[in-house]
């Protein structure tokens, strides 16, 4: 059973610099969250430029074009592409609040003595400071302009992902690729 659920998990040993996803859809994984968000191409490339999270109007702006390019892979059934798109409005929402919590983007305090950095990604446990004490979180974290522009972000990762056609792509995608 653990072995069928790696086989379907988010393949990092891909050689991601040769793999077009658009020509070999099959090779892709949904993965849990975020996963290869920052490797699989053309959809990386076509998406990142537009991905900015600086206020509230550059987030909208962000967002929109997204989700609009989100709404332009499911017309063309690219699963793939739709969901690089759902994975980047949901990393709008989740750098947005790192740095709303967190006015510099760090959230744990360095310490030379709790290195995490011993495995290396996806293996490790993600920043090598992970495990230290965590920064004191900004006073104004719920309300000031980065988690403004983190719900805009979230308005649209949750329209994406509760989009009827993106879960019936969802559906099909994995009955066509994922093992019984």
């Amino acid at each position: 059973m653990a072995g069928d659920m790696g086989k379907n998990s988010f393949n990092y040993s891909l050689d991601f610099k040769a793999v077009d996803f658009r020509q070999h859809p099959e090779l892709y994984r949904i993965g849990v969250g975020e996963q290869g968000v920052l490797l699989v191409e053309p959809y990386k490339s076509e998406l990142l430029p537009h991905w900015r999270f600086r206020n509230v109007a550059v987030a909208t702006q962000s967002a929109q074009i997204i989700y609009s390019m989100f709404e332009e892979y499911l017309a063309r059934q690219e699963f793939v592409g739709a969901d690089m798109a759902r994975k980047f409005l949901q990393m709008g929402f989740t750098r947005a609040r790192r740095y709303a919590n967190h006015k510099g983007g760090k959230k744990y305090a360095a310490s030379p003595e709790a290195n995490n950095a011993a495995l290396p990604y996806p293996y490790s446990s993600g920043s090598p400071n992970k495990g230290n004490a965590i920064l004191p979180q900004e006073q104004d974290a719920l309300t000031n302009e980065k988690a403004q522009a983190a719900a805009v972000f979230k308005a649209y990762w949750f329209k994406a992902k509760a989009h009827p056609q993106y879960l019936a792509q969802k559906q099909a995608f994995k009955d066509k690729y994922y093992l019984p």
